[in-house]
This record gives structure tokens, sequence and C-alpha cells, in this order.
């Protein structure tokens, strides 16, 4: 092998509270063994992600998703890793429109029933996979900004007096 196999894992805070953010992670090591094998829709534990003090120990994730070193999109209800011909409608991996050149400018018409034939990838995470998608199920004590080195970590002001003395 040329170099360490890797996942980015893009983790999505659904929570209105932070405003929807979206935090990039590498996977690798023992972790990224954790990810193989595992399908859209499952659950995994967030101390699989990050190492040391940015692991996400405490939160829950689902797999939404993911794509592999081409940029093809994972589908849900395709079965398997492998690469799959499908002839689908607008949706995950095909935004169902028509670029027309009108008198030099570029316009996107959405037709009812237009349908294409794309390589899409199944639903299952392989070494082929580069990118996951993770929503959060289940949150943790720390929130996501704090752990990435985004926000600072707010300490109340009844524990920072005892710090002092």
């Amino acid at each position: 092998m040329a170099g360490e196999q890797s996942f980015k894992a893009v983790v999505n805070d659904t929570n209105p509270k932070y405003g929807g953010r979206a935090f990039s992670v590498e996977i690798t090591g023992s972790n990224y063994n954790h990810f193989l094998g595992k399908k859209i829709g499952d659950s995994v534990d967030g101390m699989f992600i990050g190492e040391g003090d940015s692991s996400l120990t405490g939160y829950r994730l689902e797999i939404t998703g993911g794509s592999d070193l081409t940029g093809r999109a994972m589908r849900p209800d395709l079965n398997g890793s492998g690469v799959k011909s499908v002839l689908i409608t607008a949706g995950i991996g095909y935004k169902g429109d028509r670029k027309v050149n009108k008198k030099g400018k570029i316009y996107r018409y959405k037709y009812d029933g237009l349908r294409r034939r794309r390589n899409l990838r199944g639903n299952v995470i392989s070494q082929e996979t580069r990118q996951i998608n993770l929503k959060i199920v289940e949150a943790g004590k720390r929130p996501l900004g704090v752990i990435f080195g985004v926000e600072e970590e707010v300490v109340p002001a009844d524990q920072s007096s005892t710090e002092e003395e």
C-alpha cells in the first residue's frame, strides 16, 4: 500500500441552537476499520471520530451518505458497496435538469419524467469510500465548536471563582 487509508467524515450538527454547522474530521487507523462494512442509516459511537481531546465521546451519530474517490454519491436504496448503473429521476446523484443555451446564456430546465442512467455507489462503506456524511442523533456534554477549536469553552461564573482560590 502506498499510504494509510482514511475517510473524511463530515459531521453535521442539526441543532438549530448552533445554526446547523458542519465539521470535517479525518478518520484513520483502527477507527477507519470500524467504519468498513457499515451501511447508510447505521448508528455509530462518536468515540471513533477524532483523536484524543477532539474525539466525540458521548455523541451518537447516524451515517446519512457519502461518496467515493471519483465523487460518485452513495445511494441508500442500492445494496452493496460496488458501482451500479441505475436509471433514476431527480434525487440523490442526479439533479434532474437539462441545461439549454439560449442567446449565449445557459438556462436550467426541469422537465417532468426526465430520467438518466447514472453510475452510483451502493449503501455499504468500503475501501473505495472517501467521504462519509454523519448526522448527530445524541449530543455529548461538550459542544462541537469547543471540541474542534472553533469556539472557546465557557466556564460558569461559580466555577471560575473556585479555580482562582
